[in-house]
């Protein structure tokens, strides 16, 4: 997306300054009183079959979108980039991590979803971290779904055994 922004001659601002009028423009949609819990999902697109909507690692937003309590992000593939953006988490925010995907059938492997959890915990350090799953956007079967959700619920019971 940079690149075609830098190649695009009818852009009038930086993408530097468009970045931030975004960022401002959040910022502003956020504000709550400070009893109000707020979360936002940062999506890739998950339209169907759409594997490759948007690319790229948080790292660019990780110290400036922090405006929120909980952040749901898409970790379910290698195009959200590393866990590192998630050392900039305040301890005072949330984060659920998507690793099992809705945008294919094929089944991840427990052990290495756990593995990713506990990077993750290790990048977050005092964060929340949570597992989510996002059911709508592609053409998984019932089955597919019900085996994701099991996988799921198999790693949560592992990482965070006598949990409900």
């Amino acid at each position: 997306m940079i690149e075609g922004w830098k190649k695009d001659s009818a852009n009038t601002r930086t993408i530097d300054g468009l970045f931030d009028a975004y960022i401002d423009f959040y910022n502003d949609c956020f504000k709550r009183p400070a009893d109000m819990h707020l979360g936002i999902h940062l999506c890739r697109g998950n339209f169907v079959n759409s594997r490759h909507f948007s690319e790229g690692g948080y790292d660019r937003i990780a110290t400036k979108l922090f405006n929120v309590s909980t952040y749901y992000l898409e970790y379910d593939t290698a195009r959200a980039g590393g866990f590192e953006p998630l050392k900039e988490l305040p301890k005072d925010k949330n984060v659920i991590l998507g690793v099992i995907t809705s945008k294919f059938p094929e089944m991840e492997k427990k052990e290495e979803m756990k593995e990713r959890i506990w990077k993750a915990a290790d990048s977050v350090a005092q964060g929340s971290v949570r597992l989510r799953q996002h059911e709508d956007g592609n053409l998984l079967g019932w089955d597919d779904m019900v085996n994701k959700l099991k996988l799921v619920r198999s790693i949560a019971d592992d990482i965070w055994p006598g949990e409900p």
